[in-house]
């Protein structure tokens, strides 16, 4: 269980706000009705390589569009304990979560991490995504990967602020849910 007050300036407001992030209880759900990843699209990643490395520059995508990912609650990892959920709550508000999981290739997996709309840009990622980590050192685990999108900008930007690398990419992998998918899959990599 973490606690903290955040407190943010807005322009000519000053917020306190409560910040609770708990791991799910065996019987609770993990209330995915509770969540939208709806987004604008005003930009993406384009990669390259540079001296055998990834590296991305940001580009402004015209016209923007919106997003949105339909969130599961299914299991791929293969670990026998299945995923570790967090959620994290303001003021008593669901405000997201984080799902973790032990991958088959031994390196903790962030299955899911989702803030609500009127929750970002408030630190709620970053926090949940810092209990994400914090949990696979309890489990000394070799490392943190996970998976997103060449267009969520947002969220690339987070992992790379808490030391994750850019590892690889799949530019085929949502063609079979869309044929004419433009987006690119990225892996990110965080190695203890």
């Amino acid at each position: 269980l973490f606690m903290g007050v955040e407190t943010l300036e807005e322009p000519g407001i000053l917020v306190n706000m409560e910040i609770t992030v708990r791991k799910i209880d065996p019987q609770e759900s993990p209330q995915t009705k509770s969540f939208t990843r709806k987004s604008l699209v005003k930009s993406r990643l384009t990669l390259d390589i540079e001296n055998e490395r990834l590296v991305y520059t940001v580009v402004p995508v015209e016209p923007p569009y919106e997003r949105e990912v339909h969130i599961e609650d299914t299991d791929y990892g293969l670990d026998e304990e299945g995923p570790t959920v967090f959620f994290a709550e303001v003021d008593g508000h669901l405000a997201g979560r984080i799902k973790m999981l032990k991958w088959w290739n031994q390196f903790a997996y962030v299955e899911d991490l989702v803030v609500n709309p009127e929750y970002r840009g408030m630190g709620i990622g970053r926090t949940l995504l810092e209990c994400g980590i914090q949990w696979a050192h309890e489990k000394d685990l070799p490392g943190v990967m996970l998976e997103t999108q060449d267009d969520n900008v947002p969220a690339c930007t987070l992992y790379q602020s808490c030391g994750f690398v850019l590892g690889g990419f799949d530019r085929n992998v949502y063609r079979a849910i869309n044929p004419h998918a433009k987006e690119s899959a990225l892996y990110w990599y965080l190695l203890f």
